[in-house]
């Protein structure tokens, strides 16, 4: 069975570093599918889009590779993709992404959106949580995560930092 990896960055600046580009260039090694949820996928996919189409541009790496990275939205309000490499995926979460998950091929990725994600982890299934966390960045008391029905059990594999003061808090469960 494929994993569902959840990556996520967990502050309030936009503070982003080469180290955790490089991070983010060696997790999609093992991916062939990137989920999101449609808010997500409305900014990210275009946005990317635009970074993979520029040379020169500073995350052109990792634009380029979510570009050709097939893409999947979860919504049940779009009924037809209007970006290229990119299916909509609509239904019962739980049943529609076990099902993505138990197809061949390599582990999926989901990027952020707090609402998706935390619908995502109620219905247990993400496997692996790549957080991102910069406590500078932190502080008016809000939750990432809508709140949770139960207690999370995470164990702490590695802890990563980086050079801007963020923090990659590598969990599984």
């Amino acid at each position: 069975m494929r994993k569902l990896k959840l990556q996520m960055n967990i502050l309030l600046g936009n503070k982003w570093d080469s180290g955790m580009s490089d991070f983010s260039v060696d997790n999609l090694k093992h991916v062939d599918c990137i989920l999101h949820g449609r808010k997500t996928g409305e900014g990210f996919i275009p946005y990317w889009a635009e970074v993979a189409s520029n040379p020169n541009d500073t995350e052109y790496q990792l634009g380029k590779l979510f570009k050709e990275i097939p893409n999947a939205v979860f919504s049940n309000t779009l009924k037809v993709s209007k970006w290229e490499n990119t299916t909509i995926i609509s239904g019962d979460l739980k049943e529609e992404i076990n099902a993505l998950k138990n197809k061949n091929g390599k582990d999926i990725i989901v990027y952020g959106g707090d609402s998706f994600a935390s619908s995502l982890i109620q219905h247990d299934l993400v496997d692996e949580f790549y957080l991102f966390v910069n406590p500078a960045e932190l502080g008016n008391g809000q939750q990432t995560f809508n709140p949770l029905k139960n207690d999370l059990e995470l164990k702490l594999v590695n802890c990563k930092p980086f050079a801007c003061g963020a923090v990659l808090l590598y969990y599984t469960r």
